[in-house]
């Protein structure tokens, strides 16, 4: 199958599918899925005593964690392709976690976010608005402080 989109293409893959963020700590089950060792194991606590794959429902040890160093490695390929190619198209800056641009700016933390940070646990219950908008308001030094 031809890729459309590769740079897109290889991002869904590099993707958890339990956090749906870039894996962290990759590790591959006995039926060959990978997710985060943080994401799996959390997982499992949650159906303890009987462990299997969220993707496939095939029965799994939990011993059997096997770090998928291929993947990380690919992982920070991926991160430098994905940072390359939204700076060549639009030459804006990206989040250094997500590697998506950044579009909105988190007012509780005085710090420019992207979509992906606006969903994340650290600032789902923050205020947030467009980065544009804020720097509106920098500019004219009413509302936040330089």
């Amino acid at each position: 199958m031809a890729a459309q989109n590769p740079i897109g293409n290889l991002q869904d893959e590099a993707t958890c599918p339990i956090c749906l963020e870039y894996f962290t700590q990759p590790v591959t089950l006995e039926c060959g899925h990978n997710f985060c060792r943080d994401c799996i194991t959390q997982c499992w606590n949650r159906l303890q005593p009987k462990c299997f794959c969220p993707q496939c429902r095939q029965d799994v040890q939990q011993k059997n964690l096997r770090p998928n160093r291929q993947l990380e490695n690919i992982l920070k390929i991926a991160k430098q392709l994905t940072v390359q190619a939204v700076k060549g198209a639009g030459g804006k800056e990206v989040c250094q976690e997500h590697q998506e641009p950044l579009k909105l700016f988190c007012e509780e933390d005085q710090t420019p976010i992207c979509v992906v940070c606006d969903r994340s646990r650290s600032h789902r219950a923050h205020a947030v608005v467009p980065i544009e908008e804020a720097a509106k308001e920098y500019k004219v030094g009413n509302v936040y402080p330089v």
